[in-house]
C-alpha cells in the first residue's frame, strides 16, 4: 500500500485551531491515524521472529477477504500503543516486557470479525488472551491458546478447556469477558463507546478500576451516558459530531478522593479514560474536553506546532504543577473546548445551576486567553503553532467581552485567585503568573 505523505490543508488547519475542524478534518485525522498504524505494525513485523511473521501473513490474507475487519481491529486505541511500546522496547529505548508476536491477537480478531476459517495460538497475558476491541478469554495457568475461527463462529481452547465464543462478542458468556457496548441515541444522532476494562495497552500509567464494573455500576454509565449525549446533541451538536467520530472506547478509572479523573492516552488515539462520572452535564463537559485532546494529539502527529522541550515550565490555571509548552498547549486547546461548553450551555440552565454554568465559562475563557498569550510569548512554537495559537487567542478574544453576571465574575475571580496564589506558594515567583510583571 502507498501511504503517500498526509497533510493538512490550511482552511481545516484554521478550523482545528478554532476549536472545530469538520467532517474533513475527521477524515484526515483518522486517515493519517491509520497510515501510522500500518507503518507501526510493519515494524513490529520486521522485529519479531517466524511467529510474528506468521500473524502478520495471516493478517494479509484476511485483509484480501475482508479489509473492513482488518481495519476495524488496526483502528482500535490499544493497537497504536502495543505497536509503539513493542518497538521503543525492542529498540531499547524503554525498558519493558515486549512480546512481538502478540501480534497473532490481531489476527485472531480480525479472522473472528471476518468469520474466516482459520486457526492461530495467541500468547496469553496474565491468565488470558486479550482480543483487541472483543474482549478476553480466561485461560488460567496458561502461556497462551489456540484460536479457532470459521464462519460458524469462534472457540478457544487451552488444553482440555474450551471456551466459546458468542456471535454477538460484546456480550459476556463462560469463560469470556467481553468488551461491552455503550450505544446512545438522540435526534438522529447516534455513537458507539466500547468499555474497556481489559486491554492492559488501553491507558499507560493510569490508575485503572481495579475490577469490571458491576450490574449497577454498568447501568449508572449506560444511562449517564445516554443523558449526557442529549445535551450534547441539544445544545453542542458539534462537539457531539466530534465525539462520535473521534472517541471509540471509555477506559473507568478510579476516582481521586474528592475529584474526578479524566485522560486521553498519547498513543491510543480514539480512546478516553474517566472515573465514574457524577452527572450528566459532567460527562457531556468531560466529553468535550477529552475530544479536544484527541483532535490536537491527532494533529500532532502530522504538524509539529512546538519546537523541542528546552525544559522550561509556565503557570497553568486548570494544573497544580509547572508545565512545559506542549503540555501547556495540550491544557489550553482543551480548555477551549471546555469554555466553549459553559458559553453554550449557561444559557440552558436555571436558578444555581445556571449561576454555576455562567462562572465557569467566566473562568476558564480568562485562564485560556492566559495561556494563549503565555504560549505566545514563549518562543518555542513552530511558525505553525504562532499561526495555531494565533487562531485560539481570536476564538477567546471574541468571548472576552460577553456579559458574565457579577456574582458569576466574582466567584471565577475569586476562585482563579486563590489558585494564584496557592501556586506561587508553592513555586514562587514567575513571569507566567498574573499579575506579576
Amino acid at each position: 500500500m502507498n501511504l503517500g505523505v498526509h497533510r493538512i490543508p490550511e482552511k481545516v488547519f484554521l478550523a482545528l485551531a478554532a476549536g472545530g475542524g469538520g467532517t474533513t478534518a475527521v477524515e484526515l485525522l483518522r486517515r493519517a491515524q491509520y497510515s501510522k498504524r500500518l507503518l507501526l505494525l510493519r515494524g513490529v513485523r520486521n522485529a519479531g521472529g517466524p511467529e510474528t511473521a506468521r500473524a502478520y501473513d495471516l493478517l494479509a490474507r484476511i485483509q484480501e477477504d475482508a479489509p473492513e475487519a482488518v481495519e476495524a481491529v488496526l483502528r482500535y486505541p490499544t493497537v497504536g500503543e502495543w505497536t509503539r511500546r513493542t518497538l521503543v522496547v525492542l529498540s531499547g529505548k524503554e525498558d519493558g516486557t515486549a512480546c512481538p508476536g502478540e501480534l497473532a491477537a490481531l489476527a485472531a480478531g480480525a479472522a473472528i470479525k471476518a468469520g474466516f476459517r482459520c486457526e492461530i495460538e495467541v500468547p496469553a497475558r496474565s491468565g488470558a488472551i486479550v482480543l483487541p476491541g472483543l474482549g478476553r478469554a480466561l485461560v488460567p495457568g496458561r502461556a497462551s491458546a489456540l484460536v479457532r475461527s470459521g464462519p460458524g463462529g469462534a472457540e478457544v481452547v487451552a488444553g482440555d478447556a474450551r471456551t466459546r465464543l458468542p456471535r454477538d462478542v460484546h456480550r459476556d458468556a463462560p469463560g469470556w469477558e467481553a468488551i461491552r457496548r455503550l450505544t446512545v441515541e438522540h435526534r438522529g444522532a447516534d455513537g458507539v463507546f466500547l468499555l474497556d476494562e481489559h486491554d492492559p495497552d488501553r491507558m499507560p500509567g493510569a490508575d485503572w478500576l481495579p475490577h469490571r464494573l458491576g450490574r449497577s455500576e454498568l447501568e449508572h454509565w449506560r444511562s449517564t451516558l445516554d443523558d449526557a449525549w442529549r445535551i450534547l446533541t441539544r445544545h453542542h451538536p458539534s462537539v457531539a459530531e466530534d465525539v462520535a467520530a473521534f472517541i471509540s472506547v471509555l477506559t473507568p478509572l478510579v476516582s481521586p478522593v474528592y475529584r474526578q479523573a479524566s485522560a486521553t492516552p498519547r498513543h491510543a488515539f480514539g480512546s478516553i479514560g474517566l472515573s465514574s462520572p457524577p452527572d450528566a452535564r459532567f460527562l457531556a463537559v468531560t466529553l468535550a474536553h477529552e475530544v479536544q485532546h484527541t483532535k490536537l494529539t491527532g494533529l500532532l502527529d502530522v504538524v509539529h506546532l512546538t519546537e523541542p522541550d528546552d525544559g522550561a515550565t509556565y503557570y497553568a490555571p486548570w494544573r497544580d504543577d509547572p508545565r512545559p509548552v506542549a503540555g501547556l498547549l495540550q491544557g489550553a486547546y482543551a480548555h477551549l473546548g471546555i469554555a466553549g461548553f459553559w458559553r453554550t450551555q449557561r444559557h440552558h440552565e436555571t436558578g444555581a445551576a445556571a449561576l454555576e454554568a455562567d462562572g465557569e465559562f467566566a473562568r476558564w475563557r480568562a485562564a485560556t486567553d492566559l495561556v494563549i498569550r503565555t504560549l505566545a510569548g514563549t518562543g518555542r512554537l513552530t511558525p505553525e503553532g504562532e499561526v495555531f495559537v494565533g487562531e485560539m487567542g481570536r476564538t477567546v478574544r471574541a468571548w472576552l467581552d460577553e456579559p458574565v453576571r457579577d456574582e458569576a465574575l466574582r466567584r471565577s475571580r475569586d476562585t482563579a485567585g486563590r489558585h494564584v496564589v496557592a501556586w506561587r506558594r508553592r513555586y514562587g515567583a514567575h513571569p507566567s503568573l498574573p499579575g506579576t510583571a
